[in-house]
């Protein structure tokens, strides 16, 4: 399996540190991950294979919309690479701990493609709120 699946509640150290899950290790394969803020509120991890389709669907929005270079120059700004260290755990700049409303404890949630990570209870508050019609497409896709 390739995907990211699956969620794991994991303490912040007081460096700012996050072990992530072995299962997502092994899933995003060698190399590093772009962390970056770009939906409220939670933080998104992309294996540096993903990003890079990332970065050009970015460079193709900025060749067809050049209003939007103002959004995609906020975006790359606050993004960060980072790098597994030996225990598997990547540093959480303060400004992106900030950002997702990270405390003590991280909820990361495998989502496909990518990986996100959240506060617990802002992902609870956000995940019991069902959209009108969900059930529905859940069967057209699922069963």
């Amino acid at each position: 399996m390739t995907g990211f699946l699956g969620s794991y509640l994991h303490q912040l150290d007081e460096k700012g540190r996050l072990a992530l899950p072995a299962p997502f290790r092994r899933a995003a394969g060698e190399g590093g991950f772009v962390l970056i803020h770009a939906v409220e509120p939670a933080l998104f991890l992309y294996p540096a294979r993903t990003w890079v389709a990332v970065e050009e669907r970015l460079g193709e929005l900025l060749r067809r919309q050049p209003k939007a270079r103002g959004r995609v120059l906020g975006l790359t700004a606050n993004a960060v690479e980072v790098i597994p260290d030996k225990q598997g755990r990547i540093l959480v700049p303060e400004r992106l701990q900030r950002a997702a409303q990270l405390d003590s404890e991280a909820l990361i949630v495998g989502v496909l493609d990518k990986i996100e990570i959240w506060n617990p209870e802002l992902f609870e508050n956000t995940t019991r709120e069902a959209e009108p019609g969900f059930e529905e497409f859940v069967r057209q896709i699922l069963v």
